[in-house]
């Protein structure tokens, strides 16, 4: 039996919705077909998740007109705009109107395009986000940002477009293999460090659990993380304030991925070292202790995931990177630091120096 442990709501009036976590919830028939609302499902998945989930989905959505599946590779390289006009062509040449609904299921990169893609078909359709991996499942399902990506550049073709429903099924992470759950760890992480230090504090003490997929355990650190986010994007749907704490560590991490071929460091990975570097910048200006950086590493070395930067970037690789990075305003690079633990900051005073010096 489908059991809901959690609904949480992203309060956004009237394009507010729902964020549902349990398990066996791909099982549940009323669930998913209530935000479905006309006769055409366009289903976007990708080579790995569509043999496990694909038949699932398509199950509970019944006999419906029309249901067109869009498998796509399975990669951060295959996020590009050439990716998202494969699924135009599929979608226009199935005659899908304005009252079809986009489903991704599927990992981080399967929804940014898929929730891209709904953003621009007909100027706009509804679209479901099921992630199946920890990552998707705490982050880039909820919120409504959704992008492809550029060589020049992580995410910076896309729009802010939100779901009609997140659904959160922790059984998609039993079969998730060793590197994704961690990489989806970090981003756990990353909210303990912004917003709430006993919840780091507990991710330090349950982390071992977490590794070996204790679905109790996952299951609050899911509804803990996305608690989190839906709190802040209710306040600043479109970053122009306080959402951009949900960036620590990420301006490094894109020029990570992007310096290192998309694809090659996972997301996760990328952001875990550029939050570690954050901290460093954060404990440089005497803001939290060396310590509180040590053991931030000791979390990352007992997830497995790296604590040094790739060896051929240098800083003059991350300054010309990062220089391009969205989050530059008017010349200025914006990053979040940790004024302590549980509490972030946004600065644009970085300097040249103080950069150079910590990727060093």
């Amino acid at each position: 039996m489908p059991l809901l442990m959690h609904t949480l709501h992203v309060d956004l009036g009237e394009r507010g919705y729902p964020i549902y976590i349990g398990r066996d919830l791909l099982a549940d028939v009323r669930l998913l077909a209530q935000h479905v609302a006309g006769s055409q499902v366009v289903i976007v998945s990708n080579e790995t998740v569509a043999p496990i989930y694909l038949a699932k989905v398509k199950a509970v959505l019944g006999q419906r007109k029309l249901i067109t599946e869009i498998i796509l590779p399975d990669g951060e390289q295959y996020k590009t705009l050439e990716t998202l006009s494969t699924i135009f062509d599929r979608v226009m040449l199935d005659k899908h109107d304005r009252s079809t609904t986009f489903i991704a299921l599927g990992g981080g990169v399967v929804g940014d395009i898929t929730g891209f893609a709904a953003a621009c078909y007909q100027r706009g359709v509804q679209f479901i986000q099921i992630p199946t991996t920890l990552l998707s499942q705490v982050d880039s399902s909820v919120g409504g940002k959704t992008a492809v990506n550029h060589p020049s550049g992580k995410n910076m073709i896309g729009a802010f477009y939100q779901p009609k429903a997140v659904l959160i099924d922790i059984n998609s992470l039993q079969t998730l293999p060793a590197r994704e759950l961690s990489a989806g760890l970090a981003e756990v992480v990353k909210y303990g460090l912004i917003s709430d230090e006993p919840f780091y504090r507990w991710l330090q003490q349950h982390m071992s659990q977490l590794l070996a997929k204790e679905e109790a355990v996952l299951a609050e650190a899911i509804e803990r993380s996305c608690s989190i986010k839906a709190r802040v994007v209710a306040l600043d749907e479109r970053e122009s304030g306080i959402r951009a704490i949900l960036n620590l560590g990420h301006t490094f991490g894109h020029a990570i991925e992007t310096g290192q071929g998309y694809g090659r460091w996972l997301h996760g990975e990328a952001v875990a070292t550029g939050m570690l570097l954050a901290l460093k910048m954060s404990a440089r200006r005497g803001w939290i202790a060396v310590s509180e950086v040590d053991d931030y590493r000791d979390l990352l070395l007992a997830m497995d995931l790296p604590v040094a930067i790739p060896e051929d970037m240098n800083a003059a690789t991350f300054l010309a990177l990062m220089s391009r990075d969205k989050k530059v305003i008017d010349g200025r690079l914006r990053l979040v630091l940790i004024n302590s633990i549980g509490d972030a900051c946004i600065v644009d005073d970085a300097t040249e120096r103080e950069l150079r010096d910590v990727l060093q």
